[in-house]
């Protein structure tokens, strides 16, 4: 890999767009490569992400300026915690397969609060890690919610459709405005997994190979 770092891919979407079944099919394919990875995903495990969980779920209430403020907090330590933050094992020479990171703030809490403000709680964490490739897979809002509902036992607090309207038009606002700073590509996921599969091997693959 270029200058011994490894390759940091975040898998972008709304809910319901198929970004865990592709996420899965993609590392099974680094793997059967025999290239080193480490899967993750946002928010994490961390005791902020926990406190995250409880808010999405439910059992906890808060503002959504609150939500967006532990979001960005949350990201950081997943990118610095010393016990297995993601930035030193993308400088150790492994790649990194996040499920979200910060262009899904930039989408779904902009819809309450002012992008520009998001985007700028967010900047530390853009300098210290900036996705080789942000993977944003689209889908019909009116499909992610099919999907949503035949395989959740229960739905968050973003899953509803209105919801997922805004936020991928919030998606395409963002990427729209960042083009020039962000490698974004995007692939269509309304059709069968392993043809999404196969594109974002295409589209993606290339960013392994030795220069």
């Amino acid at each position: 890999m270029e200058n011994g770092k490894g390759r940091f891919i975040a898998f972008e979407g709304i809910d319901g767009s198929g970004k865990s079944t592709q996420l899965r099919l993609f590392v099974k394919r680094l793997q059967e490569e025999g290239i080193r990875c480490h899967t993750t995903m946002e928010p994490s495990d961390s005791p902020v992400g926990s406190l995250i969980h409880q808010i999405l779920t439910g059992r906890v209430k808060a503002d959504n300026r609150v939500i967006a403020a532990l979001f960005a907090a949350d990201r950081l330590d997943h990118l610095l915690n010393e016990v297995n933050g993601i930035a030193a094992k993308v400088q150790e020479g492994i790649t990194v397969v996040t499920h979200r990171y910060y262009f899904s703030s930039y989408a779904y809490h902009s819809v309450d609060v002012p992008m520009d403000w998001v985007i700028q709680t967010n900047a530390l964490s853009r300098d210290i890690l900036r996705p080789t490739v942000n993977l944003f897979i689209d889908v019909d809002p009116d499909r992610a919610m099919e999907r949503i509902l035949k395989n959740r036992d229960h739905v968050e607090l973003f899953e509803k459709r209105s919801r997922l309207v805004q936020v991928r038009e919030k998606y395409q606002e963002a990427f729209a405005l960042l083009e020039g700073e962000e490698n974004i590509i995007t692939v269509d996921g309304n059709r069968p997994p392993e043809a999404v599969a196969e594109e974002i091997w295409e589209k993606v693959s290339g960013y392994f190979r030795e220069s």
